[in-house]
């Protein structure tokens, strides 16, 4: 089966696999479009399977990256994403040679990518890129790891950024930081802040709106990102009855 690529010729027109039939989420998928389209004016590449699947991967130069990385000369992944009757198939692969290819036709250094210690929600398969060859040059607690596939061996190793070796926020209560890159993020603000609000318990939320912003970041994983009384929690997007639990909890 064939993949095709989204540009702003056709993003309009195009599904981008995101949110894919959840009426919920329409506004985000909006977001998620307009943010694409200016991304791509800074060189993010947008393949996807040619179907109605959630089959694509997102990349881009990391110096472009809406991520707390040192990566000159780097392609960075964004997202790679197969799921539901797709997987096993080959289309994690050739998505990623898709990436490589471009990589290595601008001259770049190799590839570099966010995982997690182990499988976790919205990270990717730490074990998947390990079998393509990556592997890990730096992490921050508590679970998240840099990975890389060299093109040459010689070229200095990406790094995370010093501010998200210790993560911590200054404000009280729950603390969001989040991009409109996933619709998912964008989705679900509204409702954990009127949980919160209930409880009494106070709550912040930061979009972060450019590039500098999210390089600048207290996050690994600016997607999303949640903090409770200035100590990080977790990078997971959750619905309303989960974060329930998780102030249940805290």
């Amino acid at each position: 089966m064939d993949y095709i690529q989204i540009t702003r010729n056709n993003i309009e027109q195009e599904h981008i696999c995101c949110a894919l039939g959840a009426k919920q989420y329409e506004q985000a998928v909006k977001e998620k479009k307009k943010w694409l389209i200016n991304r791509m004016d800074e060189g993010l590449v947008f393949y996807r399977l040619n179907d109605r699947a959630k089959v694509f991967i997102e990349y881009l130069p990391a110096t472009k990256a809406w991520v707390p990385i040192d990566a000159p000369n780097y392609m960075y992944i964004n997202c790679l994403w197969v799921s539901g009757k797709y997987k096993n198939q080959n289309h994690a692969r050739r998505l990623f040679e898709k990436c490589k290819e471009d990589a290595l036709a601008q001259g770049m250094d190799g590839i570099v990518h966010i995982v997690g210690k182990k499988k976790l929600p919205f990270l990717s398969d730490k074990r998947f890129f390990e079998h393509l060859g990556f592997k890990v040059v730096d992490q921050v607690a508590p679970y998240f790891e840099l990975i890389v596939y060299k093109f040459n061996d010689c070229a200095e190793d990406p790094s995370f950024k010093l501010q998200v070796k210790n993560s911590l926020s200054n404000n009280n209560g729950i603390v969001i930081y989040f991009t409109s890159q996933c619709p998912f993020a964008v989705g679900v603000i509204d409702d954990l802040k009127n949980i919160a609000e209930k409880r009494g318990i106070p709550f912040h939320a930061y979009q972060l709106m450019t590039k500098d912003e999210a390089q600048s970041a207290p996050i690994v994983w600016t997607t999303f990102g949640l903090f409770y009384n200035g100590q990080f929690i977790t990078h997971e997007i959750m619905s309303a009855n989960k974060f329930e639990k998780l102030l249940n909890s805290l």
